[in-house]
Parts: structure tokens; sequence; C-alpha cells
């Protein structure tokens, strides 16, 4: 895999879908999306639209502000990871419980463990994860005028 790719967590994409969310961070991430591709484990989707489900319960977004962001990400390049069942329980669950983590949050550090690449995440606990595993975090370069 190329130095082209990373992985996104759900927590870096949802914080472009909520102004009260949005960070210096997860916005060069969104801008390095020009030039770099994203990929995915299949938890992501549903995990995304729970996320945008939720804000439109506690009335942080309307139903047509999710439809405006699922088309929006769909638009980018963000490759989805299919793996087998079996694959998955053998590799997320070990992880997950070694790390005393969820198996959602494991499935992002066994996806960059696994394809050798850098995880994009806002989420402490998986930063901390990776750093113990040797999971790089994906640094993209600031945008101009950025601070």
């Amino acid at each position: 895999m190329s130095q082209d790719h990373f992985v996104l967590d759900c927590s870096v994409a949802l914080s472009w879908c909520f102004l009260d969310e949005q960070d210096p961070y997860a916005i060069d991430v969104l801008r390095s999306l020009a030039k770099k591709q994203a990929i995915v484990p299949a938890i992501f989707p549903p995990e995304v639209a729970n996320g945008l489900l939720m804000g439109e319960r506690r009335k942080r977004s309307t139903e047509a502000d999710s439809a405006k962001w699922l088309q929006s990400l769909a638009s980018l390049p963000i490759d989805v990871d299919f793996r087998q069942a079996p694959e998955t329980f053998a590799s997320v669950v070990p992880l997950a419980r070694a790390h005393g983590m969820t198996s959602y949050d494991a499935s992002y550090i066994e996806l960059a463990l696994r394809r050798s690449i850098p995880l994009a995440t806002m989420e402490p606990k998986l930063r901390a994860c990776a750093k113990v595993l040797g999971v790089k975090l994906y640094q993209p370069k600031r945008a101009r005028g950025s601070k």
C-alpha cells in the first residue's frame, strides 16, 4: 500500500458534519483527500449513519443535513475494506480484548496494521493504542493559512 493511503476513523468524518466538532486536524484530513485515498473498515458506513441519526435525534442537525453529508461523504475517495467474518473475528476480537477497546475501534487499528498505513483519528484511546502497536498516525500537510 502506498503512502497515498490512510485509514479514516469515523470520529474524523463525523467532525466534518457537526460544526461544534470541527477541528483543524480533521479539516486538514478532509483537504488531503484531494490527493490521498482513505480506506475504512466495513463498520464505517453504519457507524457514520448512526452518528448522523443521533445528531438528528439530539436536534444537532436535520434530516436534510444528514442527506447532504451522506452525499458529500459518498463523493470522497473512501474505499471500504470488506473482509469475511471469520477473518475479522480472528483478528479484531483478540486485538480489542488485548487493548481494552471496542471491536469497532479495533477494526480501524487492525486495518491500519494489516495494510501498513497510517490512521487518521481524533479519538485519544485509538491514538494511544496506535502508538503502543506502532501504527503511525496520519499527519496531513497543513493547508496554507492553517494554524
